[in-house]
Parts: C-alpha cells; sequence; structure tokens
C-alpha cells in the first residue's frame, strides 16, 4: 500500500483524499484535535445517557421503534443489535475502492466531534483501513435515508470482529480473524456508538467523488476523440473561435471548444468542407460538440460543488452539539442533495455517449464521411470494416439512456412509515458507476475509428494535426492496430478502453499541446 498519509480532522476531507484513501491506499491517521473533539462530545453522551430522561439513540430504540426506553443494562446490547439486524445486505459484493471511500468517510464524520463515539472506535476505523482489510459489503441494502444503512452496518460488524472481511492479500475470511492477525482488538459499542455509525450518506458520496474524477478524464477524452473526428469528416475548425464561444459564455464550452482547437492546431485536414462536396455548416454532432460536452462539464462543476460541501458536513443522527451540550435529533442524513447530482450526471453521461456515438456512425457511412470508405473497410463488401464496432457502440449507449432514468424520484416507505421519504442515492450512485464504465467504452470506440479515419486521411496526403498524429502513434505502441483487412476486432477496443481509462490518451495530446483545460 501507498504510505502517503491522509489526516483526518475535525472540518472534514477533501476530493482528493477520498481517491487517495480510496484507490491509492493511502494510510489515515486522525489529528490531535479529532481527538480531542472525539473526547469532549462523548462527554456529553455519557452525562446525557446517566440521565434518567429518554434521549433518542442513546437510551431509545430506533426508527419506529424510538418510543420505547432502554435501561442502561441494555445499552450495549442496543448498539451491538442495530449493527447486526442492519447488516441485512443482498448480492454481490460491491468494490473494494468504493468500500474504503465509504468508511473512510464515515471516519471524517466521526472525526467532526459530533457524533458523541470514543476515540478508540475512530482509531479502530483508522487501523482497519490501515491494514488494508475491506468489509464484505453487498449492493442492495440502502435506501439512501437515514443513510446507507445496510452497507455502513456491514462495515461496523467488521469492527465488532463479526461477520466477514477480505484481507490485504485478497482472501475473505472471518472479520475476527482478520483483525487478530493485525493486531486489532474488536471494538465494545457503547451507548449511541452503533447508530453513529451507520447513518450516513458515505457510501452515495464516495462514489460521487469518484465518478466525478473518472468523468472528469473522461469529458477531456471526448474533446480530444471530437476534435480527431472533426478533422477525418474535414470539418471546419471555424466553429471553435473563442470570440464564438464568448457571446455565449458557459464556462465549460468555452473549455471544450479551446481544448478541440489546439488538437487541431496545424491540421491539414480541416478547411476542406468547401472542396468537392460543399457544405455550408457540418453535421450537429459535430458542430455542437463544445456546447454538449461544456454543459456536462458545467454539470460536474455543480456535482463537485455539492460534493465539496458534503465533504465539508457531519451526518449523523442524532448529532452532538458541543457549544451547549445538546444532542438533537435531525434530517441531515437524508441522501436528496447527494441523489440529484448523481442522476443528473448519469443524465450527463447519456447524453455525451450519444453525440459520439452519432460522430462515429458518421465516420463510417460512405454516404455522410466525405470520402472515407465504408465502415472504414479495406476492401469494403469482402471487409466489414468497424460496422459491427459500432453496434456495440450503440448497444452501450442504449445503455446509458437506461441508466439515465433518475433514482431519486422513486421513493419508497420503509420503517413502519416512520421512513416514508428516502432518497435512493446508493441506487442513483451504483447505476452511475456502470454508466461511467460504459461511456469510457463509448468514446474508445470513437477514438479507435476517427484514428483509423485520420490514418486513411494521411494515407491520401493529408497531414493530420501533430496532436492526432501523436495520438496515432501512442495507440499503435499501445498495440491497437492500423487499418487493414478484417481482424478480431474485441482485443483492440479492449486495448483502446484501457488507452482512454488510463488517461494515455489526454497523455499523448498534452505531450504536444501542453496541459489542457
Amino acid at each position: 500500500m501507498d504510505m502517503h498519509t491522509v489526516v483526518v480532522g475535525t472540518s472534514g476531507t477533501t476530493p482528493e483524499d477520498v481517491i487517495a484513501v480510496a484507490r491509492e491506499g493511502a494510510r489515515v491517521e486522525l489529528s490531535a484535535a479529532a481527538v480531542e473533539a472525539l473526547a469532549t462530545a462523548r462527554e456529553i453522551v455519557d452525562a446525557l445517557a446517566a440521565k434518567p430522561e429518554p434521549v433518542y439513540g442513546v437510551s431509545t430504540g430506533f426508527g419506529a421503534l424510538a418510543s420505547r426506553h432502554i435501561g442502561p443494562g441494555l445499552r450495549a446490547q442496543l448498539q451491538r443489535n442495530i449493527v447486526r439486524s442492519h447488516a441485512a445486505g443482498m448480492g454481490p459484493r460491491v468494490e473494494r475502492e468504493v468500500v474504503r471511500a465509504l468508511m473512510f468517510l464515515r471516519l471524517k464524520t466521526l472525526a467532526s466531534g459530533h457524533t458523541g463515539v470514543r476515540p478508540e472506535v475512530a482509531r479502530t476505523m483508522a487501523d482497519v483501513l490501515n491494514a488494508g482489510i475491506t468489509p464484505v459489503v453487498h449492493e442492495y441494502g440502502s435506501l439512501g435515508c437515514s443513510g446507507d444503512l445496510a452497507p455502513l452496518s456491514h462495515c461496523a460488524l467488521t469492527l465488532m470482529g463479526e461477520g466477514d472481511a477480505e484481507g490485504p492479500d485478497g482472501t475473505v475470511r472471518p472479520a475476527g480473524e482478520l483483525l487478530a492477525a493485525h493486531g486489532i482488538a474488536p471494538v465494545e459499542l457503547r451507548e449511541k456508538e452503533g447508530l453513529a455509525l451507520l447513518n450516513g450518506t458515505d457510501g452515495m458520496l464516495g462514489m460521487l467523488v469518484m465518478a466525478l474524477a473518472d468523468l472528469k478524464s473522461l469529458y477531456t477524452s471526448a474533446d480530444i476523440t471530437a476534435a480527431l473526428s472533426l478533422e477525418a469528416l474535414l470539418g471546419t475548425e471555424k466553429v471553435l473561435a473563442p470570440e464564438l464561444h464568448a457571446i455565449r459564455p458557459h464556462p465549460g464550452q468555452g473549455v471544450s471548444a479551446a481544448n478541440m482547437l489546439r488538437v487541431l492546431a496545424g491540421s491539414g485536414l480541416t478547411g476542406h468542407h468547401q472542396d468537392d462536396a460543399p457544405r455550408v455548416q457540418d453535421a450537429y454532432s459535430v458542430r455542437c460538440a463544445p456546447q454538449v460536452n461544456g454543459a456536462g462539464r458545467d454539470t460536474l462543476a455543480h456535482g463537485l460543488l455539492v460534493a465539496e460541501r458534503e465533504l465539508a458536513s457531519a451526518v449523523d443522527n442524532p448529532v452532538v452539539l458541543p457549544e451547549d451540550g445538546r444532542v438533537e435529533s435531525n434530517g441531515n442524513f437524508h441522501g436528496a442533495p447527494v441523489a440529484y447530482v448523481l442522476d443528473f450526471l448519469a443524465i450527463v453521461a447519456a447524453d455525451l455517449g450519444s453525440i459520439t456515438e452519432r460522430r462515429t456512425d458518421r465516420l463510417l457511412d460512405k454516404n455522410r464521411s466525405h470520402g472515407l470508405p465504408p465502415f472504414l473497410a479495406d476492401d469494403a463488401g469482402v471487409d466489414s470494416g468497424l460496422m459491427i464496432a459500432q453496434y456495440t457502440q450503440a448497444a452501450l449507449v442504449s445503455e446509458l439512456k437506461r441508466l439515465a432514468v433518475p433514482a431519486s424520484v422513486d421513493s419508497i416507505p420503509s420503517s413502519a412509515m416512520q421512513e416514508d421519504h428516502v432518497s435512493m442515492g446508493w441506487s442513483a450512485a451504483r447505476k452511475l458507476r456502470t454508466a461511467v464504465s460504459g461511456l469510457a467504452r463509448i468514446v474508445a470506440v470513437e477514438l479507435y475509428a476517427a484514428a483509423r479515419a485520420v490514418e486513411l486521411r494521411a494515407a491520401e496526403g493529408l497531414t493530420p494535426a501533430p496532436a492526432s498524429q501523436a495520438v496515432v502513434a501512442a495507440l499503435r505502441a499501445a498495440g491497437v492496430q492500423g487499418p487493414g483487412p478484417d481482424r478480431f476486432l474485441a482485443p483492440d477496443l479492449a486495448a483502446a478502453d484501457a488507452f482512454v481509462r488510463e488517461g494515455r490518451l489526454v497523455s499523448a495530446v498534452e505531450a504536444v499541446t501542453g496541459p489542457l483545460d
């Protein structure tokens, strides 16, 4: 694991820290201020626990059972029981990076000093992360309110030394065995601590942060592939002029147009739209790429704003207010703010996929490709070229359209109607992860087709832009083959997908253009 250390304080965390812990295996430690805040809040909970008056989460049941007062002798059992009963997930395991993000973000809220758990509970969670132990968390079990209950419960179960978890070697074993092997003592939960470990938006927020990082890279990749397609179609770069985008000043639109223009700098292919088959304008999928890509970029910016607010939040119920010694119930666990942007991002992913596929189809259609061979085939009729690569891309686009149907409008009541309006934010996050993966494949197919088309133009004596030449050279060096007779396409498409996902497309261009926006 990476020895980089992320220090968790009282004021939240950053997207970069979430990525470092979730994906890069960064170590976690609590700041001195966080430990002090934890101890202060715990004193308040202990004082309230000693009083005869019931306090929700401290000396009562939960949800629809909150009316029952629980005596001191049963409170430890109460906290164990909420974890065991709520660890009711089903279905496939979710990804390791999602579980690590979820645990880290729960630790972030614990460290705020608003949950009332003892410092040793937070330290144990950090120890589990640092040991590379990953609780087994299942696909189904969260309604996004009161937070991601079942996923967080499976993580809390591991802290208790119960249930199953994956060790750093990738083997799933009983959690108690893994804790013992790493010298970690199981937590004996006290008043409010079980509840505090379960009651947050941490799963959906972690997936939002990672999706934003992935989409940011994909939007830059899509600017590049759109530019390559414009070039291969002998389109005009005049529509990318900064003065045109300045009069409709959406920030993302200007960024996408500028990126495309930098990719096309020095191209001998652009500007031929008045040659053999004159056209006044390029098709929308080519001409409007900055507007569509840019609107998506602006949506990402909104999603990041929401994520940053949530990363600065203490999400729990009830919460400790140390300033005046109160423990108060609230609704801050509701996932609506996160769920809405997760659904919005699935919409823009679907639309970016849609416009990307339309450019690919144009490259393959001899009636609209301005002189390219049918399906970019070597000997059309004998060879089918990239015909079915576009089918695959179209199937992915259709899937993304289905995934764009919002989850956040589909509230379903639970807990005997106590929790009668839920966010479904976890479901929104899960489908967005699928959409992001599909979008990368869609962009990869356009890259594969556009690179082949640019090479075919070069064979005709036209000179592609230096950045385009760098992309083609890097693709070929990565094992993605160029024009020629039909061959087994799946390995080429898989290699193109990896080329996009791993950021090598952007790196190849930036080696020529300098950093893109």
